[in-house]
């Protein structure tokens, strides 16, 4: 890359730059994926190979605690300009009504800072596509960076209400959803459980604060999956720590609809003496 021959002048300069000594080993983890990228031979393959190498990238960057500003867009450009490019390969080719390629083809011009026509093939996967946490994610990542914030708010609700696991956090950039997940990694979470406890800590802050009714047929959904959640809870075993949050979440939507609907308090004192059964602590950071 010309940017490594630059930054290795720059080095020979300012030997204890920490910006330039970090943007050095980023251009040494993709010079590295550069190699093995040219033994891809399909374009798909390419551009998955690309969008796998981005997170690993993103977890490269988190160990090393360190960036270069300019270093970074010049690696962006060229990750998601590659793999735009192969993705609209397929798209010429008549496969252009597959959501899962539409929705790639958005993340990439997202990822370049092309907004609009982010939000354009974003629309189009999900209309295809309806109710996919991944793609609502995104959208609500674009819908932020081009300040639609109530938009944005209430697709990132909805998406990790779905399923907070199959939300890509590698590929998520805007300040608002960064900031969150930045708070709940310093509250010591990690993967898998850092997804399950974004969502509950974004309604605590106030991120997640737009909110909407629920139709009869979902409200019937989400009573059957606390129900579901609380029973394995009680019994305890593998899996059981991960449900926590899942079903505080829960609760959280239970609550809105209780709300909504004017129902009686007592339903919604209910559901916080749950609350405060599974987690005083988080009990005690909703009520006061």
């Amino acid at each position: 890359m010309e940017a490594e021959s630059v930054l290795e002048s720059a080095l020979s300069l300012d030997f204890e730059n920490s910006e330039i000594q970090a943007a050095l080993k980023c251009g040494g983890f993709w010079k590295d994926k550069k190699n093995r990228l040219a033994s891809v031979a399909e374009p798909y393959d390419q551009g998955e190979f690309l969008l796998k190498s981005w997170r690993d990238f993103a977890e490269f960057l988190e160990r090393i605690k360190a960036g270069f500003d300019r270093c970074l867009y010049a690696i962006r450009q060229w990750v998601f300009g590659h793999a735009l490019a192969q993705y609209l390969r397929l798209l010429e080719a008549n496969v252009g009504h597959d959501p899962e390629l539409l929705f790639r083809i958005g993340r990439c011009f997202k990822g370049k800072g092309d907004y609009e026509h982010a939000l354009e093939f974003l629309e189009a996967a999900s209309s295809l596509k309806r109710d996919d946490p991944g793609i609502l994610a995104e959208l609500a990542d674009c819908y932020a960076l081009v300040n639609e914030v109530r938009t944005s708010k209430a697709f990132f609700r909805e998406a990790f209400f779905i399923d907070a696991q199959k939300v890509d956090l590698a590929f998520l950039e805007s300040t608002m959803i960064r900031r969150l997940i930045e708070h709940v990694r310093g509250q010591g979470y990690l993967p898998p459980f850092l997804e399950e406890w974004i969502p509950v800590y974004g309604v605590v802050t106030g991120v997640f604060n737009i909110k909407r009714e629920l139709k009869s047929l979902e409200y019937g959904k989400l009573r059957q999956s606390i129900y579901a959640a609380e029973s394995k809870i009680e019994k305890g075993g593998s899996g059981s720590e991960l449900l926590v949050p899942r079903l505080i979440n829960n609760y959280f939507w239970l609550i809105d609809h209780y709300i909504n609907s004017n129902d009686e308090r007592e339903k919604v004192e209910e559901v916080l003496l749950k609350i405060r059964k599974l987690d005083p602590s988080m009990y005690e950071q909703i009520t006061n």
